[in-house]
């Protein structure tokens, strides 16, 4: 893709440690999400050229909202079609009615899939309501349905104040899978605007498993703000730790992380490689 418009410095880390990883500084959130649904509209339309499905690994959240939306000015405005799209969702609270406000599956048709033409079949959100004995073999379906559509093409992420990637918190290894977790204090601390209190946040979620990203063909990871600066930092430049899941993204062979100024001002100068222009 052409850089020329948006300008942004590409900053990819300098030391063959991480040959997968690079970091792209951008103008603001607007020009980052801009990049990646344009990704991500390219590689629907070639996929669709070849007669094949595009498989879409999504995230929730405010991070990604930018890109849902501009993902449907594409589809009205320049014909991009969803019909060979099939999506598979980070993760989903636990339990949780999926018309309830704070439910990702509401999130995800007022967002993106209602003002798209994907077929409602192709749409996979882990189910908030099944009984909790059942969870264990949903999971295990989970992966197998994402590994039996040939693999999630591009995973989009964002990355929480815990380091936590889906829902994976701290204390989550490199080789997990689709899973029940338990919610981190802090994170349900983000949580409570959305539920009107913190009694109200549930303290579980389904999650896809750090190693069930890692099997995504593409991650495109975003991260805007100042409060985002100091564990994107250790995601980045730190060593690989459960501590903090997001760092295990290190290890991918083709992960980007999207940064305005904000969240990038802790990385160090080293890191980075010239900027282009």
């Amino acid at each position: 893709m052409s850089s020329t418009l948006e300008s942004p410095s590409p900053l990819n880390r300098s030391t063959n440690s991480t040959p997968g990883l690079s970091v792209l500084k951008l103008a603001d959130a607007s020009v980052a999400s801009k990049r990646i649904a344009r990704e991500i509209g390219a590689l629907i339309r070639q996929r669709a050229a070849e007669n094949r499905n595009c498989i879409l690994g999504l995230a929730t959240g405010s991070t990604p909202i930018r890109v849902y939306r501009e993902l449907v000015r594409m589809h009205r405005e320049e014909g991009l079609s969803f019909h060979n799209v099939i999506t598979f969702n980070l993760d989903e609270y636990f339990p949780i009615t999926p018309d309830a406000p704070q439910s990702y599956v509401r999130f995800m048709n007022e967002q993106l899939f209602d003002h798209v033409d994907i077929v409602r079949s192709n749409v996979h959100i882990p189910n908030g309501t099944i009984e909790l004995e059942t969870v264990p073999g949903y999971c295990r379906d989970y992966d197998e349905l994402i590994a039996a559509t040939g693999g999630i093409d591009l995973q989009l992420l964002g990355i929480g104040r815990t380091g936590h990637i889906g829902f994976n918190e701290p204390g989550a290894t490199q080789d997990t899978r689709t899973r029940l977790v338990k919610l981190d204090d802090l994170t349900r601390l983000d949580a409570v605007k959305d539920f009107g209190g913190m009694d109200h946040v549930p303290l579980l979620a389904i999650t896809m498993g750090v190693d069930s990203i890692l099997q995504s063909h593409r991650i495109r990871l975003l991260a805007f703000g100042e409060h985002k600066a100091d564990i994107v930092q250790r995601a980045i430049e730190g060593p690989m730790t459960s501590s903090i899941p997001a760092s295990f993204l290190q290890s991918h062979r083709d992960v980007q992380y999207l940064l305005d100024d904000a969240a990038a001002k802790c990385l160090s100068p080293s890191t980075f490689g010239e900027p282009t222009q």
